[in-house]
C-alpha cells in the first residue's frame, strides 16, 4: 500500500464546481450557476423567514391569535405593552395639551383638582378626554404584529382587514338602534322623576355645533380604540390560552371552557366596566354592553358590528347632553329603569346583527378549509 503522501494531490480549485461526470469548470467569484444552484452542490442564499405567521384556516375570531407562533407569555407581554405604551402616550398628549392651552389663554392650567376644568374650557376638556382614549388604537393594532407575529388586520376580522361594506351595514342598523334607544329612554323618563331635567334648556346652534364637531370627529376613534382593546386584543389574547396541555380532570374541563369565547368575553367586559365610574345598576348596564359587544364580535367574525354600536351609542350619549350645555358625561348611580331602557335596544341590535350575518353570508371564521392546529415553531432568527 502506497503512502498517501506519495500520491499526486492538489487542493480543489475554489472557483470550480463539481458537476459529477463533467469536468469542473471555473465560475465567476460569488456567482451561482443558473438556474438551480443546489443541483451543483452549492448552498442557496439564506432564505429570510417571514415575521408574520398565518392564522389556521377555519379558526373563529376569538382564536385567531392561536397561531404556530403562540407562546403562553405573548398575550401577557402584549397586554402590558398596550397598557404602558398607551398610558405613556396619554401623558405626552396631556403635557402637549397643557402647553398649548397655556400659550393660547396665557393662564396656568388647573392641576390641583379644585376646579371643574383642566384646560379652562369644557369643550377643550371633552376633546382631550376623547383623545386620551383614542391613542390606544395604534397600540392595539401594532402589538399583535410585534408580539404575536400576526398581521394587524387579524384584530379587525377573520378576513384580515376591516370590512368596510359590512361596517356601513352595521352603521345603518346602529342608527335604528339609536331611534329605539331614544324611545325607550323617553319611556324611562316618564317613570323616573328627575328634577334636574326640568331646568335644562337648548343652548343654541352656535354652541351645539361647536360641540357636535368635536364629538363627531373624535368619538369614532375613541370608540374604535376601546373596541380594538377590549373586544379585539383581550378577546383574542384570552382565546389563545386554550389550556390544551392541561392534565387531570379539572384541567381538561377548563380546557373545554377556554376553547369557547366566553372567558374572553367576560374578562373583556369586566375590564371595560372597571374603566367607567358607574355604580349600582350602572355597573350592570356597562357590563351588559361589553358582553353583548363581545358576543356579536364573535358571531359576526369581526369588530365592525361592535364598533358601529359603540360609535352611535356614544354619539347619542354625548350629543344629547351637549344640546342642553352639558359636555361631560356624569357617571355614578343609574336607576334600573334607565338600565332596562338601554339594554333592551342593545339586545335587539344584537339579534339584528345575527340575522344580517346569516342573510348576507358574512364570514365568521378564517376563510379556507379547516385544518389541524399547527405545531409550534421556533422564533424566527434575525428579528
Amino acid at each position: 500500500m502506497s503512502d498517501p503522501a506519495d500520491r499526486d494531490w492538489a487542493p480543489p480549485d475554489p472557483g470550480a464546481v463539481n458537476r459529477g461526470p463533467e469536468q469542473a469548470e471555473p465560475l465567476p467569484a460569488g456567482a451561482y450557476p443558473a438556474p438551480y444552484p443546489h443541483q451543483y452542490g452549492l448552498q442557496p442564499p439564506f432564505a429570510k423567514v417571514p415575521w408574520t405567521v398565518p392564522t389556521p384556516a377555519g379558526s373563529p375570531y376569538h382564536r385567531m391569535a392561536r397561531t404556530a407562533a403562540h407562546r403562553w407569555w405573548r398575550p401577557l407581554v402584549g397586554t402590558f405593552t398596550i397598557l404602558f405604551g398607551g398610558f405613556a402616550m396619554v401623558i405626552v398628549l396631556g403635557i402637549v395639551a397643557l402647553i398649548v392651552s397655556s400659550l393660547i389663554t396665557g393662564e396656568q392650567p388647573n392641576l390641583d383638582g379644585t376646579g371643574d376644568s383642566i384646560l379652562g374650557n369644557d369643550l377643550a376638556d371633552l376633546g382631550l378626554n376623547l383623545a386620551t382614549l383614542a391613542v390606544f388604537l395604534p397600540f392595539a393594532l401594532l402589538v399583535p404584529w410585534l408580539v404575536q407575529r400576526r398581521r394587524p388586520g387579524t384584530v379587525s376580522s377573520v378576513v384580515g382587514r376591516l370590512r368596510w361594506r359590512w361596517l356601513l351595514v352595521c352603521a345603518g342598523l346602529a342608527i335604528a338602534f339609536c331611534a329605539v334607544s331614544y324611545g325607550t329612554m323617553w319611556l324611562a323618563d316618564l317613570a323616573v322623576d328627575d328634577p334636574a331635567e326640568a331646568n335644562e334648556r337648548w343652548v343654541g346652534w352656535g354652541r351645539f355645533l361647536a360641540a357636535a364637531a368635536v364629538i363627531v370627529l373624535l368619538v369614532p376613534f375613541q370608540a374604535s380604540a376601546e373596541e380594538y382593546v377590549f373586544r379585539g386584543w383581550l378577546l383574542q389574547a384570552v382565546g389563545a390560552c386554550t389550556l390544551e396541555t392541561a392534565r387531570g380532570r379539572v384541567g381538561r374541563a377548563l380546557s373545554v371552557v377556554f376553547r369557547t369565547p366566553w372567558p374572553g368575553i367576560v374578562v373583556g367586559g369586566a375590564l371595560f366596566t372597571s374603566g367607567h365610574g358607574y355604580t349600582g345598576w350602572g355597573i350592570l348596564d356597562i357590563f351588559a354592553f361589553g358582553v353583548i359587544a363581545g358576543w356579536i364580535t364573535v358571531r359576526s367574525g369581526g369588530l365592525e358590528a361592535s364598533i358601529a354600536l359603540h360609535v352611535f351609542n356614544n354619539f347619542l350619549a354625548f350629543l344629547a347632553p351637549a344640546a342642553v350645555g352639558r359636555l361631560d358625561i356624569v357617571q355614578g348611580a343609574v336607576p334600573w329603569q334607565y338600565v332596562l331602557a338601554d339594554v333592551v335596544p342593545m339586545i335587539l341590535y344584537a339579534l339584528g346583527v345575527l340575522w344580517l350575518v346569516r342573510r348576507l353570508g358574512i364570514e365568521t371564521t378564517v376563510p379556507g378549509p379547516a385544518e389541524a392546529e399547527p405545531e409550534p415553531i421556533p422564533a424566527a432568527s434575525g428579528h
